[in-house]
């Protein structure tokens, strides 16, 4: 097996057959980025912390002021900052046994069950549910981290931009139609008998459910390579490989270089996905319905961003392609800035424009990616690739909740994030691909 051909061993049907199920994780898992991270829990949780909150808007944990709309941001940031001590040695573990999927089941699961227990965050529980979205988030990242480096491993190099874009619309599909039935809830829990807040509490459950659900396809379809076992544990030697890994990566500095792009500009586009229904419930004044019915907009869009850009690729570039798309995000937050408050249509033509970037800007990296990993080393350098999509994607939150802090202003907050934009284009421009695929020792596509 190497990391620039698929293993020639299986047959055409067999590695159909994988790729089918490795969708499906992104359909499994993407609705707790969809319901839970980006429309309820936020607003939610922030709502359960200002019920525990001091007559000034402070909430104290471990003694420390902080105030309850910042709750959120603080809380996601923290649960990408675990999600750092374990995404590596979930990648040198994999790598080391070549047993992904043992490792992938547990990860799943972990926070399949976390979500589910959202379920009981009422009341004033604020510290439950930060508890529970830091589990839940950290696990979410480790899972990608094993579910990511499958890519090289059943995709052929021309194929990987195709098959990349098709999990990524998989996922939003997913998103689209459980956000109908949240959607069907909320705004109908009176005729079901349940308060508003339950419904929230469902709606959050049962994305833990579904996540754990259709976490059996790729389960059963997906399946572990043989690798050489050398005479150490994966556990003992986990942090001794990140080491080698950081060292080996160190040797293909232009596959460093595009890291860092990517760690710049994804940081700004998780920070959006995760803040979106903050800005839009506090600082805009929108109702949850309106709140979800815009994220169901750019769930719908962001499958034909992700088919289309896979298209626009193939034409113009995947590199070209991401710049465009970069270019529209640092857009995007400019109009979000000026966006008047109390204004649905304007906030749909925004989510709008965030669908059509959304999907397309996030699979053509992780395929982009998967071009300038070295022979062997898929686990550990997409463990490094997953700590810069969801790992190192503190930053962005942290920024967001201090300029919150000590402005009170989530517009001050929502544009400070351009700059992560701006400068994650500066960085990607300057990275030439071709060169950086052949460093790796990968055939160079005729069109990157």
């Amino acid at each position: 097996m190497t990391a620039d051909t698929v293993d020639v061993a299986a047959g055409a049907a067999d590695r159909r057959r994988e790729q089918r199920g490795w969708y499906f994780y992104d359909f499994a898992c993407s609705v707790y980025s969809t319901s839970v991270l980006t429309v309820f829990l936020g607003p939610y949780l922030t709502s359960v912390a200002k019920a525990a909150a001091d007559a000034d808007g402070y909430v104290h944990p471990l003694g420390i002021p902080v105030r309850a709309g910042s709750v959120f941001a603080y809380t996601v940031s923290l649960s990408l900052v675990v999600a750092i001590l374990a995404m590596p040695l979930a990648g040198a573990a994999a790598d080391r046994t070549g047993r992904k999927k043992p490792l992938l089941a547990g990860a799943a699961y972990l926070g399949a069950s976390a979500t589910a227990g959202m379920f009981f965050l009422d009341g004033d529980r604020y510290l439950l549910g930060a508890l529970l979205l830091i589990v839940a988030n950290a696990s979410l990242a480790v899972s990608m981290v094993l579910y990511n480096a499958y890519l090289p491993q059943i995709a052929a190099p021309d194929e990987r931009d195709a098959v990349s874009s098709r999990g990524w619309a998989f996922g939003y599909t997913s998103g689209a139609l459980v956000l109908l039935l949240d959607l069907a809830l909320y705004t109908g829990h009176e005729s079901f008998g349940v308060s508003e807040s339950t419904a929230v509490r469902i709606c959050l459950a049962t994305a833990g459910v579904w996540w754990g659900a259709f976490t059996v396809v790729p389960l059963r379809r997906l399946r572990d390579r043989r690798v050489v076992r050398s005479g150490e544990g994966a556990v003992g030697t986990g942090w001794r490989q990140l080491m080698a890994t950081l060292r080996d990566m160190r040797r293909h500095p232009l596959t460093l270089s595009f890291l860092l792009a990517y760690l710049i500009y994804n940081d700004g586009i998780q920070t959006v996905i995760s803040q979106a229904s903050i800005y839009g419930s506090e600082e805009l004044g929108l109702d949850q319905t309106t709140l979800i019915t815009a994220v169901l907009l750019v769930q719908v869009l962001a499958v034909v961003g992700a088919l289309g850009m896979g298209r626009m690729a193939r034409s113009y570039g995947a590199k070209r392609t991401i710049l465009g798309s970069l270019a529209v995000w640092t857009l995007i937050l400019v109009a979000g800035y000026f966006l008047p408050a109390g204004a649905p249509v304007a906030f749909y033509a925004l989510a709008a424009a965030i669908g059509l970037v959304l999907g397309g800007s996030q699979a053509l990296s992780r395929s982009l990616f998967s071009h300038l990993v070295p022979s062997g080393k898929e686990a550990e350098y997409f463990s490094a690739y997953e700590m810069s999509d969801r790992g190192l994607s503190w930053l962005g939150p942290l920024v967001f909740g201090v300029a919150f802090q000590l402005t009170g202003s989530y517009r001050e907050a929502i544009i400070s994030l351009v700059v992560f934009f701006a400068l994650g284009f500066g960085l990607l421009a300057r990275v030439p691909i071709g060169r950086a695929i052949a460093a790796a020792g990968n055939p160079v596509p005729e069109r990157i």
